[in-house]
């Protein structure tokens, strides 16, 4: 199981499913080098959505997981370019 994987156990316990689906079901693991957790998103909104709404959720997560002193930098993947909703 990937870093990644292990925060977003740690998220979806806290937060209803839809909400969970909606903002991190698309994401994805890309690398961890130690100090910075690189992930891909869909799109720039949800990147701005994640990094604005979560970005404590994440921090808690880490922290908990021992890696306190670890960035998680989302990448928009280019996926999806259709990011007009």
């Amino acid at each position: 199981m990937t870093i990644w994987e292990q925060i977003l156990e740690a998220l979806r316990a806290e937060m209803p499913e839809e909400d969970f689906r909606r903002w991190f079901g698309a994401t994805a693991y890309a690398s961890d080098s130690g100090d910075q957790i690189t992930v891909w998103v869909p799109s720039e909104s949800i990147r701005r959505h994640i990094d604005s709404h979560y970005e404590e959720a994440i921090g808690r997560a880490l922290s908990a997981l021992g890696r306190s002193n670890t960035h998680v930098r989302l990448v928009v993947s280019g996926m999806d370019e259709d990011d007009e909703e």
